[in-house]
């Protein structure tokens, strides 16, 4: 039996099960009460459960399931097909821990399998190739996985998120979600969200779960205090953690170029770029578990905190100054964000226009059109000479292009991305590229 036939006979299995378990509510469910229907419908889940535990499937040897899914693994590498891969880890317990065990995230193997690794570090090895389809009747935003670059135009990639863009009185939003259709804060799959001040030159992320890398922000100052920290909440509510601020500079002599961006990554460590370094705690799951009470505490806050000085220059400053400072202690340096920074384009004497390598990914000229790359940081020691006959020495990871983003079509865009970025957070920067800025062109 090939490993296919495994999995489809697995899959048809678990479905009939489930289909099974639904007949038995719809034929139980008549002349019952609420409480008596809720509690057999609990039951009915249990034994459902049960029998998918005790089923053939798995109580398979762990040596003979190991060596299944780790063949399936290294044979079904790209989409569709790596669908068989999601379909093991949906089986039963035991098939879950062993995909866990066996699949690596896209940090190691530059794959995107489940769910989660929408907000995992993406590829030190090399970037993953993705596109942005705009709508502009809809104002939505969706995010696919490359699959033949080749025929970017005409392909239909793996969808991995979606945005819609809002307009409010002071300011824009992007709500983001993993769901193609229903794109909403109330949807159980949003994850997070884009917001901008009036004029579009200053943008903060915000995600559903908090980031467990503190950085070395300075707390607002008495020009930014409005209010006490009697007036909210302590507990932060779900979907407003603070993970990042993107800021677009000022032209204020209207001399047309390139736009400028500064990005402050303040879930993910400078230090994250240096030899051995990494991303402090990487996400097991990706929507984060709500409860009644969180709900109410979440509406509470939002309406007590005044979102004024979110975007006020003088906040903005003291962020980028501490980010890039370099009269940091010791102590601190461990906790000093990561700061992305477009990379300078050349201007081209023949064709007139200012140019950068996107390496035939991008091409189309926009003002859209970026580089990111890493603000370099004062070297703590020097590297060492290379030795005579050998190769040069790879690029450094300060100098890489950790995200770009290009338009290709009427309403199509590039975006490739790599490690210390994640899909959600890459696709985030790219949607500020959007807004209209009339104070930066």
């Amino acid at each position: 039996m090939s490993f296919r036939s495994i999995v489809r006979d697995v899959r048809d299995g678990f479905g009939s099960l489930s289909r099974r378990g639904f007949d038995v509510r719809l034929s139980g469910n008549h002349n019952r009460g609420k409480s008596q229907g809720s509690v057999n419908d609990l039951s009915d889940n249990n034994q459902a459960a049960l029998v998918i535990q005790n089923s053939r499937w798995a109580n398979l040897p762990p040596e003979l399931l190991f060596d299944v899914i780790k063949r399936l693994e290294e044979s079904e590498s790209s989409w569709p097909a790596r669908k068989h891969v999601v379909a093991c880890a949906a089986v039963c317990r035991s098939w879950r821990s062993m995909c866990k065990e066996i699949v690596r995230n896209p940090e190691s193997c530059g794959k995107l399998t489940f769910p989660v690794s929408m907000k995992q570090p993406g590829s030190r090895d090399g970037t993953i190739q993705c596109y942005i389809k705009r709508d502009k009747s809809k104002l939505t935003y969706h995010l696919f996985l490359c699959l033949n670059p080749a025929a970017l135009l005409v392909e239909n990639g793996k969808f991995l998120l979606s945005a819609k863009r809002t307009r409010r009185t002071t300011c824009t939003e992007y709500v983001i979600s993993m769901d193609p259709d229903n794109i909403s804060r109330s949807s159980s799959t949003y994850i997070g969200k884009l917001r901008s001040n009036f004029l579009g030159t200053k943008f903060i992320i915000y995600d559903t779960q908090p980031s467990n890398f503190n950085a070395h922000i300075p707390p607002p100052g008495r020009s930014s205090r409005r209010f006490t920290s009697k007036k909210v909440s302590p507990k932060m509510p779900s979907g407003s953690y603070n993970i990042a601020h993107i800021t677009y500079e000022l032209n204020v002599l209207g001399t047309r170029g390139p736009r400028r961006m500064n990005c402050i990554m303040q879930s993910i460590p400078s230090s994250s770029l240096e030899p051995g370094g990494s991303v402090p705690g990487q996400p097991e799951l990706l929507l984060p578990s709500h409860t009644l009470e969180d709900s109410f505490r979440s509406i509470s806050f939002s309406k007590s905190l005044d979102r004024s000085t979110e975007f006020s220059s003088s906040r903005f400053s003291e962020i980028i100054g501490a980010a890039t400072s370099t009269n940091v202690p010791d102590s601190e340096k461990s906790k000093i964000p990561l700061v992305l920074k477009n990379k300078a384009p050349r201007w081209h004497e023949q064709l007139q226009c200012w140019c950068l390598n996107f390496r035939g990914r991008v091409t189309i000229a926009s003002v859209k059109n970026f580089q990111l790359i890493a603000a370099r940081q004062p070297p703590s020691a020097p590297p060492p000479p290379a030795a005579a006959g050998t190769s040069q020495p790879a690029q450094p990871e300060h100098d890489k292009v950790i995200l770009q983003f290009g338009k290709v079509g009427k309403d199509m865009f590039t975006m490739d991305y790599r490690y210390p970025l994640s899909a959600f957070q890459a696709f985030a920067i790219c949607l500020s590229s959007f807004d209209t800025k009339l104070a930066c062109e």
